[in-house]
């Protein structure tokens, strides 16, 4: 009995000093934080689901005011939040060698297979799915995507018309899925996913699967902050796995294994898969003389599947967040609504009354609204980035070791009065040319920044501009009974945000004239 009680007080011992070895870190390099609790460190409420990364970056963003940068613990791993443009512009851009990482999974050699795609895999890994991957999202190549982005669009009017009634809410945020996760069916996977008209559709269960996760993934998920080693056994998008590689082999099966005319992204892919293993400079490897080997990659068809995932789940919630969220601010500023809606109208009358990539080119004003939607509430709330490689901030004095994650708190970045006037008003003329500033520029990051931004940003951009095009040629949104002006996040999102209660109610109203056929 003694024995064993001398081994449980030993495993506790072991255990505090494990959990607790890190907790002097910020206070020796004199940088200001809170005091971290044991296992949780400073993110008890995001561990209680109380509070989303995003908000706690938030959080720590305003209680230090006067920093440039801000130590916080989550669980036992060191992170630095960046309150300062110009660091920030050195950790995303300028020394993008020491921060490639993105740092989300502590074994880069051994991620989950559904998840080995271009947001998540690090290293060589990342460079050569992005040098496969970037071509797909050239301008032609969008270009030729669009009479498929209009016919998604078109289908949105008719939903929204069927769906509309006089006086009752509708809900905005889920009409948006709706057409992003049919836009995604028909430009990702050559598919025509329904999901206007089907309640069941595959492809929506998988998209709630993915950003509503359940009991079970949100324990794997708590177990490995606390205990990263778990990382390399518990599954977190377990349950996606099996659908989307059977999709993913259907639809390359379908197409006989290789690339037709069609030019979705499955297409894109077959067609890089065909060319072979590619030779890049490797992001890890090094010749004694510090000039990086050469390397050989292949997209096999576990890295084939997981990018056709990413496809699908980074379209899914930020477009549907996004779009929803802009419609939901022109509800609440009618002023600046009848601008949009007098763009569009003019807009379409010179394009023979149809929706096309030339025309959502030529709305400004509309894509200044939707800016300024996603300012108010960014699809992405922060971004992370790994230090690969000891750096020191030479502004500020500061050495961080590899392995420290950076985090750059964009809601807040969005919603400093330091850089952005009133900066809880919905005022799309911010984004006007003469209007935005270079101050403005260096903090705003609705798509990431620097070599790991988003590569399907235009892509995603000009969807969503398609689709809001759609809804306000035909319709006029107004504020529904219980709709919230500042509705808040979700406090279970975490990379992605989403509003809090997961819907955005508006009411639809028909208008009389200008619509388009």
């Amino acid at each position: 009995m003694i024995f064993l009680l001398l081994i449980f007080a030993a495993t506790v011992v072991a255990v505090y000093f494990y959990k607790t070895k890190t907790f002097n870190y910020w206070a020796k390099k004199g940088v200001k934080h809170e005091k971290p609790v044991i296992f949780f460190g400073n993110n008890v409420k995001n561990f209680l689901m109380m509070e989303s990364r995003a908000q706690a970056m938030e959080r720590m963003y305003w209680k230090y005011p006067k920093e440039k940068v801000v130590g916080f613990y989550r669980s036992s791993v060191p992170e630095l939040v960046l309150r300062d443009p110009a660091l920030i512009k050195s950790v995303l851009v300028s020394d993008f060698g020491h921060f490639h990482m993105r740092g989300f999974h502590p074994y880069p050699k051994n991620i989950e297979p559904v998840i080995r795609h271009l947001f998540v895999v690090e290293g060589d890994y990342w460079r050569m799915l992005r040098q496969k991957m970037t071509p797909a999202f050239t301008s032609g190549k969008l270009k030729a995507m669009f009479p498929l982005i209009v016919e998604k669009a078109e289908k949105l009017q008719v939903r929204t018309s069927d769906l509309a009634k006089p006086g009752e809410p509708l809900d905005a945020r889920d009409l948006m899925a709706r057409y992003t996760t049919d836009f995604i069916g028909s430009i990702g996977f050559g598919l025509d996913a329904d999901s206007m008209n089907t309640e069941d559709s595959e492809f929506r269960k998988i998209g709630n699967d993915t950003f509503n996760p359940g009991l079970k993934e949100v324990l794997y998920t708590v177990l490995q902050e606390f205990f990263p080693f778990l990382a390399q056994n518990l599954k977190v998008f377990g349950r996606l796995e099996k659908p989307i590689f059977n999709i993913v082999k259907q639809v390359k099966e379908s197409k006989g294994n290789k690339p037709t005319n069609r030019g979705d992204f499955i297409d894109q892919l077959l067609e890089y898969q065909q060319k072979g293993p590619i030779e890049i400079e490797s992001l890890e490897k090094f010749k004694p003389d510090g000039t990086p080997e050469k390397v050989v990659m292949e997209l096999d068809d576990t890295l084939f599947a997981a990018q056709v995932f990413l496809f699908f789940a980074a379209g899914f919630e930020t477009s549907s967040s996004t779009t929803s969220t802009t419609l939901h601010h022109l509800a609440f500023n009618p002023e600046e609504q009848k601008k949009v809606q007098k763009e569009i109208d003019e807009v379409l009358a010179r394009h023979n009354n149809k929706l096309s990539y030339d025309a959502v080119k030529e709305m400004k004003y509309l894509e200044c609204a939707f800016n300024e939607g996603i300012r108010l509430f960014p699809a992405l709330g922060y971004l992370m980035r790994a230090c690969a490689k000891k750096y020191t901030f030479e502004d500020i004095g500061l050495t961080i070791d590899p392995g420290v994650k950076v985090m750059v708190p964009v809601k807040a970045l969005h919603m400093d009065p330091a850089y952005w006037e009133q900066p809880w008003e919905f005022r799309p003329e911010r984004f006007l040319p003469e209007n935005f500033t270079a101050k403005q520029k260096s903090v705003f990051f609705p798509f990431g920044e620097g070599p790991r931004n988003c590569i399907g940003g235009r892509l995603g951009l000009m969807q969503s501009l398609a689709g809001i095009a759609a809804v306000m040629a035909r319709f006029s949104v107004e504020p529904a009974p219980n709709s919230i002006k500042y509705p808040d996040v979700d406090p279970v999102s975490d990379i992605v945000q989403c509003p809090k209660g997961l819907e955005l109610p508006l009411i639809f109203k028909e208008r009389k004239s200008n619509l388009v056929h």
